[in-house]
């Protein structure tokens, strides 16, 4: 195995500028660095990476905190961060919060504890009062993914919420139905609180109001959504028409416990969700529902990450990602 030694002989450089190379700390001629890299691989040179963070003082590593990695969504958000981290030469370190701020601090604590070069972090609910500040009180560049909390000085991104939700609903309404349910996610974070008053901005324009006794708490779980929607739609000839669920787990749960309950979709109740899945034009009925741009949401908040860590004092900026509507079947249309 080379040393840095062998390698800047191989290439005729100095020391030095192996390491600026290696490091990336300052430009080199994209020639001497091709014969550089070269050489590394010819001398079979492998960096100690302790060695490099210690001359640095950066270890190239992200710490990302998800809630519900087994969700289809976030996994696919994970995959999108990783392959931008990885394109810029970064590693990630992985946490669960399991929507727990209690847990998402003992992650926290173990980011700061490797020395993580900065965060992206999909905030548990509470997260305001219960984590985030020893990551604001510490310095590490932060940016919240998915969902925004006001107050936190830090880059923030997230799907539109307001709008989909309202246009889900909307459609529903244009259909005829006057009985819609809901089934929400979890209480206490933006993506719940904005989706719910998209819907309810719909029916009001149609001077309707959302019956709290047709608002499922499905809390994000399928178990919940499931239950939920057994109650609100076990109710005999009271029950809704139409149903808007307010992420993909959720459908999930909705689904089942609708055909549980032995009613078809659409034909006695109207189905539209919020979140795409890869097979959702494959369901009898095919789903008509809002998909979020997953790839631009990841690689952006590691480019946001990536300005931090390198030195940016730009003001904190708050974005929204557009979201795509997928006019299906469920809803009741055959166009």
């Amino acid at each position: 195995m080379g040393t840095m030694a062998d390698v800047a002989k191989s290439a005729r450089v100095s020391v030095t500028t192996v390491s600026h190379v290696l490091n990336d700390t300052r430009p080199v001629n994209p020639e001497t660095r091709e014969r550089v890299l070269k050489a590394i691989r010819d001398t079979n040179y492998q960096r100690n990476a302790l060695a490099t963070a210690l001359a640095t003082s950066r270890t190239k590593s992200i710490g990302v905190s998800i809630s519900a990695l087994r969700n289809p969504y976030f996994a696919n958000l994970v995959h999108a961060i990783e392959a931008r981290a990885s394109a810029r030469g970064y590693t990630l370190v992985m946490g669960d919060s399991h929507d727990d701020a209690a847990v998402e601090a003992r992650l926290f604590e173990s980011f700061l504890d490797r020395q993580l070069d900065g965060l992206i972090v999909a905030p548990a609910p509470g997260a305001e009062t219960a984590s985030l500040p020893m990551i604001v009180g510490h310095g590490t560049p932060l940016v919240l993914i998915d969902r925004h909390i006001k107050d936190v000085n830090c880059d923030q991104l997230a799907p539109e919420n307001i709008e989909p939700a309202r246009q889900l609903t909307r459609h529903l309404v244009e259909l005829g139905h006057r009985r819609i349910a809901v089934i929400s996610g979890i209480p206490g974070i933006q993506s719940t609180t904005e989706r719910l008053e998209g819907c309810r901005q719909a029916l009001q324009e149609a001077g309707l109001e959302l019956d709290p006794s047709l608002i499922g708490h499905g809390n994000s779980s399928i178990d919940d959504a499931y239950a939920e929607t057994l109650r609100i739609f076990g109710a005999g000839d009271s029950r809704p028409t139409g149903v808007v669920v307010l992420n993909n787990a959720m459908t999930i749960g909705t689904l089942r416990a609708l055909k549980d309950l032995q009613l078809k979709v659409p034909g006695d109740v109207a189905f539209v969700c919020y979140d795409d899945f890869e097979w959702a034009d494959l369901f009898e009925p095919s789903l008509t529902a809002i998909e979020q741009n997953v790839n631009a949401m990841g690689a952006k908040a590691v480019d946001l990450i990536l300005d931090r860590i390198e030195g940016s004092d730009a003001p904190p900026q708050i974005l929204r990602i557009p979201t795509v509507y997928h006019h299906r079947h469920s809803c009741g249309c055959t166009r």
